[in-house]
């Protein structure tokens, strides 16, 4: 049954990466709310569960002409460098801190889409 719910939620959050959406992040709240999974597992997995997910929709993505390389290079190369620097700062903190920090990071981000969409939509009009 365990495989099961595992593989239902990398359905789901699977659908949702290849939309861009985010589904890496709704995988973190599950395994760490839902399936009670200690943060550092958590965000190691997520990692994982990534990498291929992100490969599957980048082929797509460069298929259909929607990668700006100018753009993407150099966040790419600051992304990784600010990656490895936040891996190792995570390793020395404590789990239940980057669990609030998670979840304050999730709060910031559905504020923002709340508000932030709104005023994005008034400017486009």
């Amino acid at each position: 049954m365990s495989a099961l719910v595992a593989g239902a939620a990398g359905l789901v959050c699977g659908v949702l990466s290849g939309l861009g959406i985010g589904g890496g992040t709704l995988l973190m709240v599950w395994m760490t709310a839902v399936m009670d999974m200690e943060q550092r597992m958590a965000q190691g997995i997520n990692l994982l569960y990534f990498l291929p997910t992100a490969a599957c929709a980048l082929i797509f993505h460069i298929k259909n002409r929607l990668i700006r390389w100018r753009v993407v290079l150099p966040a790419a190369i600051t992304g990784c460098l600010s990656a490895a620097g936040a891996a190792l700062l995570a390793t020395s903190v404590d789990a239940s801190l980057l669990r609030k920090l998670f979840g304050g990071f999730l709060i910031l981000v559905g504020i923002t889409e709340l508000f932030g969409a709104h005023a994005r939509d008034k400017k486009a009009k």
